[in-house]
């Protein structure tokens, strides 16, 4: 997949809505965040998970410790 030449994003701890335009594809070098998606279940993620999020997905991000991913659009 050529992940480790994928752009890099960091975030520290905090909260807030996301809504996916396209989608994403990232892999998590550090954190751990707990992503609710709009009318779903919370679901926990972070360091060494590969996580896909579809176009169109709505969502609440919280992050409990500082987030550094790789990620990738389309």
């Amino acid at each position: 997949m050529g992940v480790s030449d994928w752009p890099i994003w960091t975030k520290e701890v905090s909260e807030f809505p996301w809504t996916y335009d396209e989608q994403e594809t990232c892999y998590f070098l550090e954190g751990d965040v707990v992503v609710t998606p709009d009318g779903g279940e919370p679901v926990k993620m972070g360091k060494g998970d590969l996580v896909t999020f579809p176009a169109g997905m709505s969502c609440s991000w919280k992050i409990d410790k500082d987030v550094k991913k790789h990620y990738q659009f389309g």
